[in-house]
């Protein structure tokens, strides 16, 4: 498995998985992930952006002929209250459902996060659903610790 940064021309064969990542998220808790129509067309001009960033790390992976996974990131400025100035922010990873438990995510997770310490950046973020275990273990094993716990309530209008 060839794990390397995504380059404009992989965006989109990455889009198929984005709508998968996205779908999945709505159906874990359509409150907090209510996606406006084809989710992953308002990724694609994002993603093509981050292909050519110095602060982000948008990598996938493949096989021998197709990529099956893939991991953004993003350098995000804090608000000015706090000691920290940036953080990085990893936004999604999806690991095609064949290509599971291999060890491809946390790879990507590592690599990403080699990525930002050569950056500079002392402090990467992520969310996970409240359903996914997985995801938390993954991230926990990579060093990754629970710091807040977001809550949710819908208004009746």
């Amino acid at each position: 498995m060839l794990i390397r940064p995504a380059t404009p021309a992989d965006v989109p064969n990455v889009l198929p998985m984005v709508a998968k990542i996205c779908a999945l998220h709505e159906v874990w808790d359509s409150a907090k992930y209510g996606f406006l129509p084809h989710p992953e067309q308002r990724y694609q001009n994002w993603l093509g952006r981050l292909t050519n960033s110095d602060s982000s790390v948008f990598l996938v992976a493949e096989d021998e002929e197709n990529l099956v996974a893939f991991l953004v990131a993003t350098v995000e400025r804090e608000i000015p209250i706090y000691r920290l100035k940036e953080f990085a922010f990893i936004h999604d990873v999806w690991v095609e459902p064949d290509y599971r438990q291999r060890g491809v995510a946390r790879e990507m997770v590592i690599l990403a996060v080699e990525s930002f310490q050569k950056m500079g950046i002392k402090q990467i973020r992520l969310d996970t659903a409240a359903i996914n275990e997985a995801a938390r273990r993954l991230f926990a094993s990579c060093g990754f610790r629970i710091s807040t716990i977001e809550m949710l309530m819908e208004l009746s209008q």
